[in-house]
C-alpha cells in the first residue's frame, strides 16, 4: 500500500476522488443502438438472462440509493450517490436496449432495502463475485463475434463502471473497519464475512442448480450462460477462469496502485486454478 494508511481521511479522499473524477457522463437515451442482422438480434435474444440482469441493477440501485441517503460524511455520500446514479443509468440502458430490440422481459420493482449499510454490503461483494466473472465471459463474446462491435462499444463503458464499483467498495470496507470504534469492529468484521459467505454460497447454489437445469437467482446472472457467449467455440472452464483473471488485472489497472484491489475473488479462482486436474 505503499504511504497511504487505510482508515485514514487521506485514504478516503483519495479512494472518493479516483471513483468521482472517473466519472463519464452520458444518458441512457442518447445511446445509438446499432442495427442488428437477424442472426445477431436472434443471438441478443436467445441469451436467458436479460431479466435477471435488469433486476440484478434495480436492486443494486435501490441499496446503493439507500446508503447515500443515510451516509452523514460529505465526501463519501458524493462518491455513493454518484454510485447510485450509475447503477440506475445501467438498468436504463438495459431497459432502452431490450426495448429497441424487441426484448420482452419482466418488469420487477427493486426492493428497498431495510438495513441501508447491510444492503450496501451485500451488494459490493456480491459485485466483487458478478464483475469478476462478468469481465471474463464479455471478452469472451467479444473474441468469438458474439457480440457485434457496436454494442461491445457500449457494454465495454458499462464493464469498466464495474471494475470502478468494485475498487470502491472494496476500499470503503476496509475504510469503515479502520474508522470504528474497536468495540464496534467485531461486529462489523463478521457482517463482512457474513456478506461474503452468503454472496458465496449463492453462487455455489446457482452452479448446482444450473447442472440440474434449475434457474438461478437474480444477483447471480453471470453465471448462467458461458455456453452462449461462446458462440459454438469450446471453452474449458480452467480457460475461462484465466480470462477472468487477465481482464480483471487490466480492468482494474488504470486506478492510483496504492487503493486496495479486490483480491478474495482472484485468489480463490487462483488456488482452484492450482488445485484443479486437468489442462486447457
Amino acid at each position: 500500500m505503499g504511504r497511504i494508511r487505510i482508515g485514514s481521511d487521506d485514504h478516503k479522499r483519495r479512494f472518493c476522488r479516483a471513483f468521482v473524477d472517473t466519472f463519464h457522463a452520458y444518458e441512457p437515451h442518447q445511446v445509438r443502438w446499432p442495427d442488428l442482422d437477424p442472426p445477431a438480434r436472434e443471438r441478443l435474444r436467445s441469451l436467458p438472462f436479460w431479466g435477471e440482469a435488469i433486476g440484478s441493477e434495480r436492486t443494486a440501485a435501490a441499496r446503493v440509493r439507500a446508503m447515500a441517503e443515510v451516509e452523514t460524511d460529505p465526501v463519501l455520500r458524493e462518491a455513493i450517490a454518484l454510485q447510485a446514479c450509475e447503477e440506475e443509468r445501467h438498468a436504463k440502458l438495459l431497459e432502452h436496449m431490450l426495448a429497441f430490440y424487441g426484448i420482452r422481459t419482466p418488469d420487477e420493482p427493486a426492493v428497498w432495502p431495510r438495513d441501508p449499510e447491510w444492503g450496501f454490503m451485500r451488494m459490493g461483494y456480491g459485485e466483487c463475485f458478478d464483475s469478476f466473472f462478468a469481465f471474463g465471459l464479455f471478452r469472451l463474446a467479444d473474441e468469438t463475434g458474439f457480440f457485434p462491435p457496436e454494442l461491445v462499444r457500449v457494454f465495454d463503458g458499462v464493464m469498466q463502471e464495474e471494475a470502478r464499483h468494485i475498487l470502491f467498495f472494496t476500499n470503503w470496507a476496509a475504510y469503515r473497519t479502520g474508522q470504528l470504534p474497536l468495540v464496534r469492529k467485531p461486529w462489523f468484521v463478521a457482517k463482512r464475512a457474513l456478506g461474503v459467505a452468503l454472496q458465496a454460497f449463492g453462487r455455489v447454489e446457482t452452479a448446482m442448480q444450473l447442472r440440474g437445469g434449475g434457474g438461478g437467482e437474480p444477483d447471480n446472472f453471470t453465471m448462467q450462460v458461458p455456453d452462449e457467449l461462446a458462440g459454438g467455440v469450446h471453452v474449458t472452464l480452467r480457460a475461462l477462469a484465466r480470462t477472468c483473471m487477465v481482464e480483471n488485472e487490466r480492468r482494474l489497472a488504470p486506478y492510483d496502485p496504492e487503493l486496495l484491489r479486490p483480491r478474495m475473488v482472484p485468489a480463490l479462482v487462483g488456488l482452484a486454478l492450482r488445485v484443479a486436474p486437468g489442462r486447457g
